[in-house]
């Protein structure tokens, strides 16, 4: 079935999450922008229309229904306080969202009572201390958070933290524990199911899911003689089941299966010991399964 009118998506313009999705999009078999100047590109093969938009009013957009789907950071969605609902976590983006003070000066979060906190996620952060019972004045700042205590406008900050080595650089210490754990995420309006672009929906949804696995796994392949090929598929059983194929060379056969790429080196260094030779591994691109 068609959809009977254009998908409409927003995508970050720009920030840590603009390229990835972009690039998963790209994977997936969809057209994107050719400039960073472009606000919007239409993909009349695919029935959907990109909009690009500042990363933090994204989930207001959606949740407005004036956009259908749309992919932010968790965080970010949480911050904004909308009604939006994940459809799909997306593997990218991973980030955590913590505290920071001098040393010494938070050991718990009653701590925080009364104190002023720097952050760029004023909902998050106010949000959070509620659902403890506690409260604090919280300072919205665009960037450089980690400033904001020795120039004396807090006496706190909540940011996004990777390895902690700015915080460290202004004298600070990372305390409690994560507010939150982040990624980005595909997001629509609560129950919002509109059956002139659904078709559309259910196609970007198993592309999508394709990529996520394609980037888990990797093909494998190898040669094994007759005699020992249950104990060298045992290790690699594959999705479903592996394809075994006879080779000109009797009792021998060639074996493929997809694998963890996590699991990759351990699994080929298995499959030599047991007398499994030619053993090599390939990118998968896309799948459906």
């Amino acid at each position: 079935m068609q959809p009977t009118r254009t998908l409409r998506i927003a995508l970050p313009n720009k920030g840590s999450l603009a390229e990835p999705a972009a690039t998963m999009l790209r994977e997936a078999g969809y057209h994107q922008r050719g400039s960073q100047r472009e606000l919007a590109a239409l993909d009349a093969k695919n029935h959907v229309e990109f909009f690009y938009l500042r990363p933090r009013d994204i989930a207001t957009y959606v949740g407005s229904g004036e956009i259908d789907l749309g992919i932010t950071g968790w965080d970010l969605l949480q911050d904004a306080g909308v009604e939006a609902e994940t459809l799909l976590k997306l593997g990218f983006g991973g980030s955590t969202f913590r505290y920071a003070a001098r040393p010494g000066a938070v050991k718990e979060l009653a701590d925080l009572n009364g104190l002023r906190i720097a952050t760029s996620f004023p909902g998050l952060v106010a949000a959070h201390l509620a659902r403890h019972g506690h409260a604090a004045t919280i300072i919205r700042l665009d960037g450089a958070v980690e400033s904001s205590i020795r120039l004396g406008v807090a006496d706190a900050i909540a940011d996004v933290v990777e390895t902690g080595s700015t915080l460290r650089a202004a004298g600070l210490e990372i305390v409690l524990d994560p507010i939150m754990e982040s990624e980005a995420v595909l997001v629509r309006r609560p129950g919002d199911r509109d059956e002139s672009v659904w078709p559309a929906v259910e196609l970007l949804l198993r592309r999508l899911q394709g990529v996520l696995v394609a980037r888990q796994y990797v093909m494998l392949a190898y040669d094994v003689e007759e005699a020992i090929l249950d104990r060298a598929t045992a290790l690699t059983p594959g999705i479903e089941s592996p394809t075994v194929s006879k080779l000109r060379r009797e009792g021998w056969v060639a074996v493929q299966a997809m694998i963890l790429r996590s699991e990759m080196h351990p699994i080929m260094d298995a499959l030599y010991e047991v007398g499994a030779r030619a053993i090599l591994t390939t990118d998968i691109h896309a799948c459906r399964l």
